[in-house]
């Protein structure tokens, strides 16, 4: 399996990771943080895989892992907007990152919470050159607009990984973090900004195998350990509690995209998220019709490069 990828002049991409790690949000911040084509800004943390203490004591272990203890972490919402909190503790397990072994965290997140973070990484900064990088549900991103709907016109776009087209996780007609909190994804949806829906669509082509468990163990070093650890523990609950292969890296498609572009397959088609169906809650209904009038703003994914995947990530933890 190839682990090189040339580093050509690209332009780099200022990034909000707003995650609720996760092993698959793990794998994520490890991919912007060994990427030069990524700086992360900040990274903000929501409930959502567990409890909203569990996911930013993950970040930050995440983080000390990876030797950048620099960056920010900011604790945003501990329940979705109007509905209770519901964990994926089936898949991530009671710490939310069952099976590896992060290095303890030696700081607190800061004080300030992380909907206002975000308001000011987007509104202090020149219009167009931050990307908004959802890996959890929409919680953060919603209340952000809400309180500043001058966002919207100042984001460069949004890449977020959650949603489905033809069939979800959490219950056939959904997606888990649309499910966790979809009236927070219907305010995120209906914003005349880029947007990209990474969905279960094209992040279950990027199926973990025992290959790609051995390559990171192969690297020799403590992050390629600790992946190797994390895939393993990830590719096991899958197999036991949805019948997979392997795990599915879904998180990490949104940066891995960022880094090289059009490393996904999409299409322009306008999503409406579903809040009162008594079989599809949560569901992302996207307009795939050719004939479906388009905003032009929103992209769905359907396909991925799986060989540059992994080349792309295996690159980025060699790095680190």
């Amino acid at each position: 399996m190839p682990t090189e990828t040339t580093d050509a002049a690209a332009e780099t991409t200022d990034i909000i990771l707003d995650c609720d790690p996760g092993h698959d949000d793990v794998v994520a911040l490890l991919l912007a943080l060994g990427s030069p084509r990524i700086r992360v800004l900040a990274v903000t943390t929501v409930a959502g895989n567990q409890t909203l203490e569990k996911v930013t004591a993950n970040a930050l272990g995440t983080l000390a892992l990876a030797g950048a203890e620099d960056v920010a972490v900011h604790a945003g919402c501990d329940r979705p907007l109007a509905r209770e909190l519901r964990v994926a503790a089936d898949i991530h397990g009671e710490s939310g990152i069952d099976g590896v072994t992060l290095p303890a965290p030696t700081r607190e997140p800061r004080e300030e919470h992380a909907v206002d973070r975000i308001i000011a990484e987007v509104m202090d900064r020149p219009a167009g050159t931050v990307t908004l990088v959802p890996t959890g549900p929409l919680t953060n991103i919603a209340a952000a607009v809400r309180r500043e709907p001058r966002l919207v016109e100042r984001v460069r776009e949004v890449v977020l990984m959650g949603g489905a087209c033809r069939g979800g996780n959490v219950t056939p007609a959904a997606e888990f973090n649309i499910h966790v909190d979809p009236e927070a994804a219907d305010v995120v949806f209906r914003q005349d900004w880029p947007l990209t829906m990474v969905g279960l669509d094209a992040t279950h082509q990027a199926i973990a195998d025992e290959q790609v468990v051995a390559a990171c163990g192969g690297l020799g070093t403590a992050v390629g350990s600790a992946m190797a650890d994390l895939l393993g523990a990830f590719r096991r609950n899958y197999r036991d509690v949805q019948g997979l292969v392997g795990a599915p890296l879904h998180d990490a498609c949104t940066i891995a995209e960022l880094i090289e572009p059009g490393l996904l397959q999409t299409v322009a088609a306008p999503v409406a998220v579903e809040l009162q169906g008594e079989h599809t809650t949560g569901m992302t209904v996207a307009d795939l019709r050719p004939q479906a009038p388009s905003d032009g703003t929103t992209r769905v994914a359907l396909g991925l490069d799986r060989d540059r995947f992994w080349t792309i990530l295996l690159d980025a933890l060699a790095r680190l």
